[in-house]
């Protein structure tokens, strides 16, 4: 924990960005339970709660691509700034829903929300690796997983209850206040012009990306590398509508005398701030445990998201099998670890091997291809919930089975680069970091 503490406090623009995510976390947490109380209240269908995680993944995979390009060619942190200032604007609209209970607006305004998002993600990850020196690109990314996980656990907890017993128009309102704090942070960052590699001059939107797609493509083990977390988000982006639905459905809060002495009326959403509670420890803790056991060195990387695999898939089918609320955590514990895990390791990964004069579009589409795959998860997810003959438990099963074939596929790449790691493409993985 004393490296994490020494990097913030040696580190000032680091600091800044770290202090940027912190609050802008918490209020997106503070905003996903707000979001599912509203959706519920407008619609009792499942796949209702699927087009909510669309409206949410949908515009983070349609302007990635154009996100990346910005972000390799201009000021990756007035990009930032700008969009905390615009989600902020997005979010008070909110309140609007509210008044008006017309779910197209609902659904609209998130689209909104999270086309500004992806202008933000693809600047964010490539800035961490212009403020850290590269040795300490693990120690970065593990804090800012983190982070993630305790804002979540912190957001998620205190957004149920804020949610439950004020309403969900408070939680809008606190939400949109942590984007204007959030692009304060920010503005105080300092960086360094982004230089460009003579021939590397902008052709111009679509024709960058295309550029930075072609040198994925020349290095194909890179561009497995960079579709970790979309396998993994094809497995666990299901979760998403099945959290929501176990919380409602099977362990309601009102169900516990708790609900009875908080004068908790609204259990599913409760139910659901302590799921999302445990799933912030668990993927905060997660990287940290992995990393501590395997190491730091690309090789382990590799491994340590392969293992990452394997404990989703028994994590989601732990949802499944649990017959009571405890053992659902506990599933819930053990599926974060492993996302948590791939998360990291996944980002440190690139950002170790890829120049920084790609490194926008590399994670543009990264993130691209993650919210695509994790958009047809959650749509799958709220078919097969509303569909005659299945129910949340064989839903679960069928996704964690998925996670087991990917499992595999996984141990094999690993395997088969080890094999090949004298291979001049396969070599500077194995290598880098030495």
């Amino acid at each position: 924990m004393q490296e994490y503490i020494s990097l913030l406090r040696r580190n000032d623009n680091y600091r800044h960005l770290w202090l940027g995510n912190v609050v802008s976390l918490l209020g997106d947490w503070f905003n996903l339970i707000a979001a599912a109380e509203l959706i519920t209240e407008l619609s009792n269908e499942g796949v209702a709660i699927s087009y909510l995680f669309l409206a949410r993944f949908l515009p983070l995979f349609a302007f990635s691509p154009l996100a990346g390009v910005l972000a390799d060619r201009y000021d990756r942190k007035m990009l930032m700034v700008i969009s905390d200032v615009l989600r902020a604007v997005v979010v008070f609209g909110f309140l609007i829903v509210g008044v008006t209970g017309q779910i197209w607006l609902f659904y609209l305004l998130t689209v909104a929300q999270f086309a500004l998002s992806a202008l933000f993600t693809p600047a964010r990850s490539a800035v961490v690796a212009m403020v850290v020196d590269r040795k300490e690109l693990v120690t970065a990314n593990a804090l800012d997983s983190f982070t993630w996980s305790t804002m979540l656990a912190l957001g998620a907890l205190l957004g149920g209850i804020v949610a439950a017993v004020f309403g969900a128009e408070t939680a809008f309102v606190l939400d949109g206040f942590t984007f204007l704090l959030s692009a304060w942070f920010i503005s105080r960052i300092v960086l360094k012009a982004v230089s460009l590699v003579p021939g590397e001059e902008s052709r111009g939107g679509w024709l960058d990306f295309v550029d930075g797609f072609r040198y994925l493509w020349t290095r194909p083990y890179l561009l497995i590398l960079s579709l970790i977390k979309a396998t993994g988000s094809l497995v666990w982006g299901a979760v998403n509508v099945l959290e929501i639905s176990f919380a409602d459905h099977v362990f309601p809060l009102t169900m516990f005398p708790l609900a009875d002495a908080l004068r908790i009326e609204d259990g599913g959403t409760a139910t659901l701030g302590i799921i999302y509670l445990v799933s912030g420890l668990g993927t905060g803790l997660g990287p940290l445990l992995m990393r501590r056991i395997l190491g730091s060195r690309p090789p382990r990387l590799i491994l340590g998201a392969t293992i990452g695999m394997i404990f989703v898939s028994l994590g989601i089918w732990g949802l499944g099998a649990a017959p009571t609320f405890g053992l659902f955590l506990l599933a819930t514990a053990v599926r974060t670890i492993g996302s948590g895990t791939m998360w990291v390791f996944s980002a440190v990964l690139l950002q170790i091997v890829v120049p920084d004069r790609y490194r926008g579009r590399v994670f543009a589409f990264e993130f691209a291809m993650l919210t695509l795959t994790q958009s047809v998860s959650t749509l799958l997810a709220g078919v097969f919930q509303d569909a005659p003959g299945w129910g949340l438990n064989q839903t679960a099963w069928l996704f964690a089975g998925m996670g087991v074939v990917f499992s595999f596929g996984w141990m094999s790449f690993y395997t088969w680069s080890r094999r090949n790691a004298s291979d001049a493409r396969v070599e500077v993985f194995w290598t880098a970091g030495d």
